[in-house]
């Protein structure tokens, strides 16, 4: 049997028509850059995170970006952002010059720990990035309280998180800025590059809106200092038409995570994610992790042959992420080494990501299962 990690091709064919007719209507109407199916897919996407603006985007990092340029990060800040994440999460601040600190993550939730926060902050720090890792949000509430009492600012990143919720509340409403991606396999994907920020704040949105177009609110005439970050009109006519199905979709990935914790939910062999008791999880990845109490080293050499044991059987599986931010050779003159975020690490070389998409069968469910039990047997 083969199971695909990601079957894109599966979720247009169930939509094919509609995403057809929006696209051919922006190409009759010639409006390929922003235009009325970005406007209106902004207006939408607003409404389903329950947000007073969306500005639509070229892509998820460009909302990184924009998070902290708009307030007003720049060089010799610093900015808090967890050590397990994807990169696109700290380029946020070295886009504006600021220098990224790094902060290990909660064994349990994968997300930003709160209580290592506060001894990672200096005078320098100007601003935390809560990640919603994997489709489980970040402990909001002791951040917002640390941003608060420090007078730092607190943005998102949503890349993951359409649509999942803290204690009721969407993610991309819960600090003054959200970054959204539409990379092609997220919960929400566009067809190519895409994007998006969100906020409560009136003021921010109108900066938003002109650091997105050459920091113009007026054709030629440039009120800021500003960027080329806006999202095509095809993209806005396709996540329009997605946009409708993402809750129908959100269930079914939770349901495919409901199904593996059937199959594995009683074995010991790996470690199943937590969803935490804050969390509306929409798991837009399902991390396991092989053998966690044992040897890390000796645990990462056992993930890489369930891996390859796995593809052998037609199983398509992902890393992410195998190498820590901290680790990574462009933050070499940062100063971290091997040992600095040991709950990062231990996910970084034992974690594997399965197959997970809402037209995930039951069947293919538990071949996935099945064979994980079976390596493990064998081994």
């Amino acid at each position: 049997m083969q199971v695909p990690f990601l079957d894109l091709k599966a979720q247009y064919n169930s939509i094919k028509n509609e995403v057809n007719e929006a696209i051919q209507e922006v190409l009759d109407n010639t409006a390929y850059i922003l235009g009325n199916s970005v406007k209106n897919f902004e207006k939408e996407f607003a409404r389903a995170h329950d947000v007073k603006h969306c500005v639509g985007l070229s892509s998820g990092t460009d909302g990184n970006h924009l998070a902290l340029w708009a307030l007003g990060l720049k060089p010799g800040d610093e900015v808090i952002i967890p050590a397990n994440t994807f990169i696109a999460t700290a380029w946020g601040a070295t886009l504006c010059g600021a220098k990224p600190v790094f902060v290990d993550c909660d064994p349990e939730s994968y997300n930003i720990d709160p209580n290592k926060v506060e001894a990672a902050i200096t005078s320098r720090t100007k601003a935390i990035v809560a990640v919603h890792l994997y489709g489980q949000p970040a402990d909001m509430d002791p951040l917002r309280e640390i941003s608060k009492a420090k007078n730092i600012h607190l943005v998102e990143d949503c890349a993951q998180s359409h649509l999942a919720e803290y204690k009721g509340k969407k993610t991309g409403g819960l600090s003054e800025a959200a970054s959204f991606s539409f990379y092609p396999g997220k919960n929400l994907g566009a067809y190519g590059e895409a994007g998006a920020i969100c906020t409560n704040d009136d003021e921010l949105a109108d900066y938003f809106l002109k650091l997105r177009e050459h920091g113009q609110s007026k054709k030629y005439y440039h009120q800021t200092y500003g960027h080329n970050y806006r999202m095509e009109g095809i993209q806005g006519a396709v996540l329009g038409v997605k946009l409708k199905y993402l809750s129908h979709w959100t269930e079914g990935r939770r349901n495919v995570a409901k199904k593996y914790r059937e199959h594995l939910g009683n074995f010991d062999k790996i470690k199943l994610p937590t969803e935490m008791s804050y969390a509306k999880h929409v798991y837009h990845l399902y991390v396991i992790q092989v053998q966690p109490t044992l040897d890390v080293k000796k645990n990462s050499e056992v993930r890489d042959k369930l891996k390859d044991y796995l593809q052998e059987k037609g199983i398509a599986t992902g890393l992410h992420y195998p190498v820590p931010l901290h680790l990574q050779e462009c933050f070499r003159d940062l100063g971290y080494k091997e040992g600095d975020f040991p709950e990062t690490e231990k996910l970084a070389f034992t974690g594997l990501s399965l197959p997970m998409f809402p037209e995930l069968t039951d069947e293919q469910i538990k071949y996935v299962a099945d064979s994980i039990k079976e390596f493990f047997l064998k081994n």
